[in-house]
């Protein structure tokens, strides 16, 4: 049992009464209102909501990537709403993963250098065996040499998640990982999400809008003008279906 498995325990993000408001006056949009919740580490959880529930401002409040207004986000023990820019940029680098629905890949490298861009960026050494063994492990063994124009999109992905795994971070965030890929293709991806939760004790955050992609998570959390209105644990694709259709019927 790795070191991560045994440490699983506690939230690996907790965000205490924060809030978050876009413009001023009158054009003023509340997109968080007072949100508390702890994010437990080895874990996946998905965020969902009608369109404008606030389930991306959610994501990127709690990676760091956007400030709040008031009240606290925590990765681990270390508060992110007294850092600056900076901190918080090495932060996201060293502690974080990112997955999203467009791959971000850069197009004129290997899919090797592709993964290996994140530690290349924070100055660090490349452990090439470290590379080889995430592309295995997401089934990429073989295409190393091979540029994302050679690719699927799910295989784009599969680089994308990589990159995610390669620094070894505290949280992996997804935000709509599957959005742009066929039905097969994103259960290849879920899958390998799951995957790395339950056999890696990963922590794993994604906001999607398909019941189906919700079903892999061990909770879901649904949001809706801003603020969490249910949670729901150990979900099934029906389950959650149900409960988006009554927050649609509420928003």
């Amino acid at each position: 049992m790795n070191d991560r498995v045994k440490a699983a325990t506690g939230h690996a993000v907790a965000l205490d009464g924060v809030s978050k408001v876009y413009g001023k006056g009158r054009r003023a949009v509340a997109a968080l209102r007072d949100v508390t919740v702890d994010l437990p580490r080895g874990r996946f959880t998905a965020v969902m909501g009608p369109s404008g529930s606030g389930k991306s401002t959610f994501l990127h409040c709690a990676a760091g990537l956007d400030r709040v207004c008031s009240g606290t986000v925590r990765l681990g023990e270390t508060d992110l709403t007294r850092m600056d820019e900076k901190r918080l940029t090495i932060l996201r680098r060293e502690r974080i993963g990112f997955v999203f629905q467009a791959f971000n890949l850069v197009p004129s490298l290997t899919v090797r250098d592709n993964v290996a861009l994140p530690l290349r960026l924070a100055g660090a050494r490349v452990d090439h065996a470290r590379v080889r063994e995430i592309l295995t492990r997401v089934g990429l063994q073989g295409r190393e040499g091979h540029r994302p124009a050679e690719l699927s999109g799910g295989q784009q992905q599969r680089v994308a998640i990589a990159r995610a795994l390669v620094a070894d971070p505290e949280v992996v965030f997804g935000d709509e990982p599957t959005g742009a890929l066929d039905t097969m293709t994103a259960r290849e991806v879920l899958t390998l999400l799951r995957e790395t939760v339950d056999e890696l004790a990963q922590t794993v955050v994604m906001v999607t809008h398909d019941p189906v992609a919700a079903s892999y998570a061990d909770a879901v959390l649904f949001l809706a003008d801003g603020r969490i209105v249910d949670t729901l644990a150990a979900p099934t694709a029906g389950q959650v279906a149900d409960r988006m259709t009554k927050l649609g019927a509420w928003a």
